[in-house]
């Protein structure tokens, strides 16, 4: 996920907030996907209720759930996040051997990604044409090879049955 923005305040007793983009242009913003701020190094989704650009890079806000000052005061200070990107900007790993060296070797092919909030996943389609979903955090993979297209991941037990 990225920091797309910054709640810098409440504004109203109605809940609205003021926020400020970060390397995002409020109008690249799709308002029908979620946004997320972090309760106890958890995101937590929000959607825009209302959206109404002020200036360059700020925006008056509401998000559902928050009804009053004291929900907007409570988001004062907090990062935005988004799963933000463009697809054909995103590095892909479709089409990529996914190998795990210690016991399997060639495991399968990257046939799509799953964009699961804080943990994102690759779909691997195995010699059999089974297809199984493995995470693919920084701590599993032990290389990657561009030139060859190749991704070894150290797999944990019992994601491969």
């Amino acid at each position: 996920m990225l920091r797309i923005a910054q709640v810098l305040k409440s504004n109203g007793t109605e809940g609205e907030l003021l926020i400020s983009f970060f390397d995002v242009a409020p109008e690249d913003i799709d308002l029908q996907e979620p946004v997320y701020i972090e309760f106890d190094g958890l995101p937590v989704p929000f959607y825009f209720e209302s959206f109404t650009q002020r200036g360059n890079n700020r925006a008056l806000v509401r998000l559902t759930g928050v009804r009053s000052l004291k929900d907007a005061d409570e988001l004062a200070g907090r990062a935005i996040l988004a799963d933000y990107f463009e697809e054909e900007d995103a590095f892909s790993l479709v089409g990529w051997t996914v190998i795990e060296e210690q016991n399997i070797g060639i495991v399968g092919f990257v046939v799509d990604h799953e964009n699961i909030p804080g943990n994102p996943c690759i779909w691997v389609r195995r010699p059999d044409g089974n297809e199984v979903l493995l995470p693919l955090h920084e701590d599993l993979i032990q290389w990657m090879d561009e030139s060859s297209k190749q991704i070894s991941l150290i797999i944990p037990e019992g994601l491969l049955e």
